[in-house]
């Protein structure tokens, strides 16, 4: 199993749980980020450093050519677990593939926490809540990596 991560470049984003303002950035990136079952350390610190150098912004000829180290946007980090759902069959999705709540909570925290470490403006969901995510994706850009 890996890592996920749904990377949508904003231009600005917030997550809402119970009316309340959790986290928010302006420009920058949203993942969406899913634990499976065998992820761990390795997974952690493979994610963030594509997260933190993945090309998606655009240089001064319109290329993606620049990371969010470049240009030094936010970052809002959101557990979403749905994202390792087994989708090959049937009408209904299976979470087999996704870790256990606990499991999932500790290495997502556990990203948080280097993200932190190696990034200022970091921002967050809350783990295990019903959040309401609010963005404005700018592109529309979106890419799904896998560590």
């Amino acid at each position: 199993m890996v890592l996920i991560a749904l990377l949508q470049r904003v231009s600005e984003a917030r997550v809402e749980v119970e009316g309340e303002t959790v986290g928010a950035i302006d420009a920058g990136i949203l993942a969406l980020v899913a634990v499976q079952p065998e992820d761990g350390e390795t997974q952690c610190r493979r994610m963030l450093e594509r997260i933190l150098g993945y090309r998606m912004f655009a240089d001064q000829q319109d290329r993606m050519n620049l990371s969010l180290r470049d240009t030094g946007g936010g970052l809002l980090l959101v557990s979403q677990f749905t994202l390792a759902a087994d989708t090959r069959s049937g009408m209904r999705p299976g979470f087999s593939t996704a870790a256990t709540p606990a499991q999932g909570r500790i290495w997502f925290d556990h990203l948080v926490e280097i993200a932190r470490q190696q990034w200022q403006g970091v921002e967050i969901g809350r783990y295990g809540t019903h959040m309401k995510v609010h963005l404005i994706n700018d592109g529309p850009v979106t890419f799904r990596l896998e560590v």
